[in-house]
């Protein structure tokens, strides 16, 4: 049995970021478990790879959500990174933040010290900006932060057109303003994918205080009885090749798992509601109802138009007789098709005149787009889609246990458009899109609606193929709540409530979803956490 002072679970964006920082102190060692495999696939540091990689069995989790009622009954596929790096080794790179009033929304609920001016040091402590320094960025951290190398003519036409539709141009979605469309930055260095693992743990692989262990599936958090009789986390099982190991953890474990598998582990623990735990046969250990509660996820639909020109990214002959000077030029120059995130362009846009700040967001992607890109024929041809989100979802589910077996996944209750304000928004969103991709900016390329095609007007017609065809957009946060009243799982020092030497550090302790994409909200999490660690080991001693 082997031990360390610090247990990270989970070699996701939160986790590599823990495992870096904390092991900068060469008096601590610390373990990293990490179900998947290392990030050695070249599909994940090209760009393009994502494509690959959304559909890998071996890197992904592909998980599935339990039937949704208002989706047409629909199973919807929930990809996830099982690698080191996780989901920020297989996303699409794009660099937001949310919105300030996200983070003072925290503050609001008793979340002290999460207010926007509390943790935007973190966001750049973490990112080393490209354009240089400034109030909002920050340079010299491991996360590279850089504009695309070659957008799409049609991405930039996007951002013409959405200007033509009375939307201001913002050239930094994570500065003062957040409203407005524009090109995205991205997670990429020199052409490549910059992801958690390649920014904070790939340069410190070698120290002898850090221990990373991959193919390691935890099984449950080992937990102790203190002299005052709470439950203490003292260490985690794990199962590697067919065989059960035990880690022990002398200080903490620093549960990193993120919004789906956290919260299946502190109940496969025995922490969670007691009678949901009782009909499993768990003996509950610590009676926290909320976990695996408030589940909140971005849901998508896309309009689809074929395009006029030869311009856009597809799979079709014509482009796969270009593939070798593609490689060709990627090789060379780090540019290209190869070099694109998928989705180039965003928009941020209040759905109605009375909204305060932005509730819907547009990812804009210069190829025609179905099924997560997981529908090659419909890859194959000219065309661009054009995605709407509701950014503030109110519809809540849940993540819960439909088995005692660790290695099967956990039950997915998304409960997409429960609330009504849901539907609204993205029918009022997908209004918006029209528009802007009506604009004389996209004239010379747009071609004919694809989806939802243009004998869907009314908004009975938008309804029925929204539920027909809105998917994820990859988001998923809450289920391990941060907060301080009965149904909260973890408090502001993101320590699991009741129990002693446990923390959650991941998008799961996020209360409400941010405004906009979650990963480097997720890294800041992660950030603030080592410096809630080190203060609290300063105080003790």
């Amino acid at each position: 049995m082997t031990g360390f002072d610090y247990v990270v679970v989970g070699g996701g964006s939160a986790g590599c970021v823990l495992a870096a920082r904390l092991s900068e102190d060469p008096s601590l060692s610390v373990c990293l478990l990490e179900s998947g495999p290392s990030d050695w696939h070249p599909a994940i540091h090209v760009p393009i790879g994502l494509l690959w990689m959304m559909r890998s069995p071996g890197m992904n989790w592909n998980l599935n959500t339990h039937p949704e009622p208002a989706l047409a009954g629909r199973r919807l596929f929930w990809p996830r990174g099982k690698v080191l790096g996780g989901s920020s080794s297989s996303n699409a790179m794009c660099y937001i933040r949310g919105h300030a009033a996200d983070y003072d929304g925290w503050a609001a609920q008793g979340c002290t010290g999460w207010s926007f001016q509390e943790v935007l040091p973190y966001f750049r402590r973490a990112e080393h900006q490209e354009r240089g320094e400034d109030p909002y960025h920050g340079v010299g951290g491991p996360l590279n932060v850089a504009d695309l190398r070659t957008p799409n003519v049609l991405s930039k036409a996007f951002v013409e057109a959405g200007v033509q539709a009375g939307f201001p141009h913002n050239t930094d979605f994570n500065g003062a303003q957040q409203d407005g469309v524009g090109l995205f930055q991205v997670t990429q260095k020199d052409g490549a994918r910059c992801s958690a693992a390649k920014a904070y743990l790939t340069p410190v692989r070698q120290r002898p205080n850090l221990t990373v262990i991959t193919g390691a599936q935890a099984t449950r958090i080992l937990l102790s009885t203190t002299a005052t009789g709470a439950p203490k986390a003292s260490g985690v099982a794990y199962r590697k090749g067919g065989q059960e190991q035990v880690v022990q953890a002398r200080c903490e474990v620093l549960l990193a798992a993120g919004a789906i598998f956290s919260p299946q582990l502190l109940m496969l623990s025995g922490i969670g509601d007691r009678v949901a735990l009782q009909a499993q046969g768990i003996a509950c250990l610590a009676h926290l109802p909320g976990v695996g509660q408030n589940l909140q996820d971005h849901l998508d639909v896309m309009v689809v138009q074929a395009s006029r020109q030869p311009v856009s990214y597809n799979l079709g002959l014509r482009n796969l007789l270009k593939s070798p000077w593609y490689l060709l030029r990627y090789l060379m120059r780090r540019d290209g098709m190869l070099s694109t995130n998928g989705a180039e362009a965003c928009g941020f846009i209040k759905s109605a005149p009375d909204e305060v700040i932005p509730d819907l967001q547009f990812h804009f992607t210069p190829a025609k787009l179905k099924d997560h890109g997981r529908n090659l024929r419909f890859l194959t041809g000219q065309g661009f889609s054009l995605h709407v989100c509701n950014l503030r979802p109110k519809s809540r589910g849940r993540v819960a246990l439909a088995s005692t077996d660790p290695a099967q996944p956990p039950r997915i209750e998304a409960n997409y458009l429960d609330h009504p304000d849901d539907l609204r928004r993205m029918i009022r969103g997908v209004r918006h899109a029209r528009q802007i991709l009506s604009q004389a900016a996209m004239a010379p390329y747009g071609g004919a609606e694809v989806l939802p095609g243009p004998a869907v007007q009314s908004d009975a017609e938008v309804e029925h193929f929204i539920r027909q065809h809105a998917e994820t957009i990859y988001h998923p946060v809450g289920t391990c709540r941060m907060g301080v009243d009965a149904l909260a799982v973890v408090d502001p020092a993101l320590k699991v409530r009741g129990v002693d030497g446990l923390r959650v550090v991941d998008a799961s302790i996020m209360p409400t979803l941010v405004g906009g994409n979650t990963n480097a909200p997720t890294i800041m999490i992660a950030e603030k956490a080592v410096d809630l660690i080190r203060q609290e080991r300063q105080r003790v001693g």
